[in-house]
């Protein structure tokens, strides 16, 4: 068996606001061909233009070879093989970062192929399946530009992810900062109102996370704030500070009475091994695609694991990177949480409609999934509906 082809599709929502930071409103799909007609789909959570010229560019030279080149007329079934060979020989054209998310999609595609050749749901072929019931939680993105619809909003939605059987919720609360929804700059004290009426709202049973998006620069000040949020019973308190801040990381987590977490931005095994051991991080949050697909992302659960560190993945995108996702943790028992996104939470066009996966949320857990590779099935419609050149 070879691969004959890798194709990639830069796909963009018919109403995208480039105001927005929600990078659901885009896509890179990257569907890998055997000469056999089988097809492995991967995504990953990059600017799609520039992870498709990651994967289509041609080398120039021994060490920074072309990505799709290094891998036409391969077997595709020594996936770990494959990305150590690309990963090697493109190393002068990024050995983090954009080329290393591209990198993701590409092994998520690999690793889908690998189940449908085995004729097995991925979980299967990764290792031990876990023991105990995975459960997703559920992400709110509030909609309004002031503070009294922003603030309804998120407890709008955290009364329907209840209502839903969400067992747990992250909340974003960013008003200010590099990722201030819809032009907003709120004083910090109207952040805990927001986490204090969405605790509220949730009752003290569910698990609560909150999601502030690099909203400080240093330890001293976010703390200036979060001392504040003890009493609200948080699970984790993702991405206060810039993930390149360190030793600011390691201050903060040595104050905070909850687990800090972070990594969503990160690329392979060796950037998390510096978060976790300068950093002190809480709780890992590798990303599957960004990270650099399913074998890094496991590899830095290892790591986690090795530390007693719970990990929480990341995943934004659609139900292509949520499934890629949900494998990885039926098979993983360091995984507390997955992010989930059932369509009655989602207001990106393409999360409703690019993708349909194999997972099913049933009293508050997700059930193990059961179709060959991924379980994901494409909307071919939406592909060439939001589909640019």
């Amino acid at each position: 068996m070879k691969i004959t082809d890798i194709a990639c599709h830069v796909l963009v929502a018919d109403d995208v606001d480039p105001g927005l930071t929600s990078s659901a409103q885009d896509s890179l799909l990257v569907v890998v061909t055997t000469d056999e007609g089988l097809e492995g789909y991967g995504e990953s959570d990059l600017n799609p233009w520039i992870g498709r010229a990651c994967i289509e560019a041609s080398g120039t030279h021994t060490m920074g070879l072309g990505m799709a080149e290094l891998l036409k007329g391969k077997d595709p079934r020594n996936v770990e093989a494959l990305w150590d060979h690309v990963y090697t020989m493109t190393a002068m054209n990024g050995r983090r970062g954009a080329l290393i998310h591209a990198l993701g999609a590409v092994e998520m595609a690999l690793r889908d192929l690998a189940g449908k050749i085995a004729g097995e749901p991925l979980w299967k072929l990764l290792g031990e399946p876990r023991p105990t019931p995975l459960v997703p939680y559920a992400s709110l993105q509030p909609a309004g530009s002031s503070f009294e619809a922003y603030r309804d909003a998120l407890c709008e939605s955290a009364e329907n992810a209840k209502k839903l059987g969400f067992k747990a919720v992250k909340a974003e609360c960013t008003m200010a900062g590099p990722y201030a929804h819809d032009g907003m700059n709120e004083s910090y004290d109207r952040h805990t109102e927001v986490v204090a009426a969405v605790r509220r709202t949730l009752g003290p049973d569910m698990t609560l996370m909150v999601d502030v998006q690099y909203l400080w620069r240093d330890a001293e000040t976010a703390w200036s704030v979060l001392r504040d949020w003890e009493e609200f019973d948080l699970y984790f308190v993702e991405t206060p500070l810039w993930p390149d801040f360190l030793d600011e990381h390691a201050r903060l987590a040595a104050w905070a009475p909850f687990r800090i977490a972070s990594g969503e931005w990160l690329s392979t095994r060796w950037e998390f091994e510096d978060l976790i051991e300068r950093g002190r991080i809480g709780v890992v949050q590798p990303d599957v695609g960004r990270v650099g697909g399913v074998g890094e992302a496991r590899a830095v659960c290892e790591m986690a694991a090795e530390r007693n560190l719970p990990v929480v993945p990341h995943c934004w995108k659609t139900g292509v990177s949520l499934s890629a996702t949900a494998h990885l943790a039926f098979a993983t028992p360091g995984i507390a949480f997955v992010e989930f996104l059932p369509p009655q939470l989602c207001i990106e066009k393409l999360r409703r409609e690019l993708a349909t996966e194999d997972l099913v949320l049933e009293n508050g857990e997700i059930l193990p999934p059961t179709r060959p590779g991924l379980g994901v099935e494409i909307n071919w419609d939406a592909v060439r509906a939001y589909g640019r050149p």
